[in-house]
């Protein structure tokens, strides 16, 4: 929740110029992120939320980045319209296949429901070097003002191609793949939805 809370403010440090605290508040994200991710990995401490979420804050952050650097013109808006509107359109087809595969009975309460899953999302590879690529791309472009790295530099602008295709085929990919999207089965959903404490009766 830290990193939706903060991500705002990175935009604003951006936009204000101040690169230098922006960047700094990025690599501290990163490193809490990490820890984060090796303390679930080491003591089994995953949940379905957090499974939810940590993706939300990463593309919550990813996405103030990148309205926050096209609009300082550090990054090409052709290339921002490009990684937002695949992001939006990947957000709407959620919506839908969310309430297509949402188990019976059908509720707003139970749409909502984190606790009640009904899909499986398998990162395709080129979504992987997709999402690799942004946020190189995103840590490079906020760190070429602070190292005085012009914004028109070869390796950024091959960068930025790199990205806006492999963005574009991973949109096209999560659409069109039948293997992205796994509709989970009856007794996969009982699998995951968490069973209730259930209290010994006194004697």
């Amino acid at each position: 929740m830290a990193r939706i809370m903060s991500s705002p403010y990175i935009g604003y440090l951006i936009v204000q110029g101040n690169y230098k605290w922006a960047l700094g508040g990025c690599v501290v994200f990163g490193l809490t992120d990490a820890l984060d991710g090796f303390i679930a990995r080491r003591y089994n401490m995953k949940s379905f939320v957090g499974s939810i979420l940590d993706p939300a804050a990463d593309k919550v952050l990813m996405t103030t980045l990148t309205l926050a650097l096209a609009y300082n013109g550090l990054l090409p808006t052709t290339l921002a319209a490009i990684i937002i509107g695949r992001d939006i359109s990947l957000s709407l087809a959620a919506v839908v296949i969310r309430w297509a595969t949402l188990p019976p009975p059908k509720s707003p309460k139970r749409y909502f429901d984190l606790s009640i899953p009904s899909v499986e999302v398998r990162p395709t590879l080129i979504s992987k070097w997709n999402t690799a690529l942004q946020l190189l791309l995103m840590a490079t472009t906020l760190a070429s003002p602070v190292f005085g790295v012009p914004a028109d530099h070869v390796y950024l602008l091959a960068l930025q191609w790199a990205t806006g295709a492999t963005t574009v085929a991973s949109g096209i990919g999560y659409l069109t793949s039948k293997d992205a999207v796994h509709r989970l089965t009856k007794a996969e959903v009982a699998k995951r939805i968490p069973k209730p404490h259930i209290l010994p009766k006194k004697k």
